[in-house]
């Protein structure tokens, strides 16, 4: 694979991390607006778990593709 697609994919990675890394800041400052809206009030649960479950999705399959793409970079 071409050079500057593995370091783009690096990239991306790193970004695909800190959006993760971005919802776990973000959720305690969402979370009050969401409740003062009626209907949500009775799935704040399963709102915050999907909301921690998007966090650690994308920080897990940003980690996940650089350390694949760098363990190519390294080998080539």
């Amino acid at each position: 694979m071409d050079k500057n697609k593995i370091v783009t994919k690096i990239v991306w990675g790193v970004i695909l991390t800190l959006a993760g890394i971005g919802v776990f800041f973000r959720i305690p400052q969402v979370m009050p607006k969401i409740e003062k809206i009626e209907y949500f009030s009775s799935f704040m649960y399963y709102i915050r778990f999907c909301f921690y479950l998007l966090g650690i999705l994308l920080i897990w399959g940003g980690a996940k593709r650089i350390y694949e793409n760098y363990r190519k970079l390294k080998d080539k």
